[in-house]
């Protein structure tokens, strides 16, 4: 069965982003749809659907829709810490992207 993962770092600023601008909102993990490369998993605050699945993880409520671990597999949070480049990564087990170009993005014709 397929899991959320988070790690201890993006738990830790995730915490630190929601307290220092005083949200209070649950997370969504989601699939969002990309340009040329296809769909990608994004993080976005939301309230909670019927047909979500709720996981705490220390202060912080993730939402994720029942169905969307049938796409992706195990569902990794985490952190990169890259001085200016950094920020939260959201990356499945199975890829989710599926996009493609033929020259630069809608050249295709």
């Amino acid at each position: 069965m397929a899991e959320l993962i988070v790690t201890d770092i993006a738990v830790t600023r995730l915490n630190e982003y929601l307290a220092d601008n005083s949200i209070e909102s649950a997370l969504r993990i989601a699939l969002m749809q990309g340009g040329c490369s296809g769909s990608s998993l994004g993080l976005a605050l939301d309230e909670p659907k019927d047909n979500d699945k709720i996981y705490d993880k220390d202060k912080l409520k993730f939402l994720v829709e029942e169905g969307i671990f049938d796409t992706t597999g195990d569902i990794t949070v985490d952190y990169i810490d890259a001085g200016a480049n950094s920020g939260f990564s959201i990356t499945s087990e199975k890829p989710v992207g599926g996009g493609s170009c033929c020259g630069s993005c809608g050249s295709c014709g």
